[in-house]
């Protein structure tokens, strides 16, 4: 599994784990996202069980396991969260983040040891030694019960599957051409966002906050003005019409 660290400062690090060439062709690609400040760090969206061994080795090129204090999870989906049960072991000091409406659910993926805190609808914030992240309500989009992680001084919005493209091989990092990218997006959107008054919400709520790149759990990242790019192409897709 490939590590590449997109944003560094004086307070904390941005990592992105994925792009595994050794996983399986049935399985969807993911995103991972390690943010590290001080001798604290969270992990974004761990993944799935079948990714925890890739995983754990590319993060302990960049922290040690009694350093990881938290982790977070968007919403219930296995590609998310089934590593639980086996992060639930390997740090069990830590702190789940998740949204309320979940917790019933994701314990089914096994959780004896880490603390589920849970997000309330409206969202919240969690420090990470000098790093505060902010958790944006994505609801609906695509599960009822769903959240982005922002990072103000990074500019920085893990948008979960909001902006994920389902690509074969192992794609660039960040979109460099948002109309050839749109085929890798579009049928994605319109199937599994079921909403478009929540899409509009989303996007009124993101056009608020300073992003410069948005990171998705699948795909490409967007950077500077491809951010924009897609908030104007999100706007105007008919979302929940793909079966139509």
């Amino acid at each position: 599994m490939k590590s590449t660290e997109i944003y560094s400062s004086a307070t904390h690090s941005w990592i992105v784990l994925g792009r595994d060439s050794q996983k399986s062709e049935s399985i969807i690609d993911t995103n991972q996202y390690l943010i590290k400040s001080a001798d604290e760090a969270i992990i974004l969206d761990p993944g799935g069980i079948e990714l925890f061994s890739p995983m754990l080795a590319s993060l302990l090129k960049h922290v040690k396991l009694e350093n990881i204090t938290a982790l977070f999870a968007s919403h219930q989906d296995p590609d998310i969260i089934s590593s639980l049960g086996l992060w639930d072991k390997a740090v069990p000091h830590a702190t789940l983040y998740a949204p309320w409406l979940w917790e019933g659910f994701i314990r089914h993926f096994g959780i004896d040891n880490i603390h589920y805190q849970p997000i309330k609808d409206e969202g919240g914030e969690v420090k990470i030694a000098k790093a505060t992240l902010k958790f944006i309500p994505a609801h609906y989009l695509h599960s009822s019960g769903n959240f982005n992680v922002y990072d103000p001084k990074a500019k920085i919005l893990m948008s979960g599957d909001i902006g994920a493209a389902l690509e074969k091989g192992e794609p660039p990092m960040f979109v460099e051409d948002f109309a050839s990218h749109i085929k890798y997006m579009e049928y994605f959107h319109r199937r599994w966002m079921p909403s478009n008054r929540a899409k509009n919400n989303w996007i009124s709520r993101v056009r608020e906050l300073e992003v410069d790149m948005m990171a998705p759990q699948h795909g490409r990242i967007f950077k500077g003005d491809m951010v924009h790019e897609f908030l104007e192409w999100f706007a105007r897709l008919d979302v929940g019409s793909a079966c139509e």
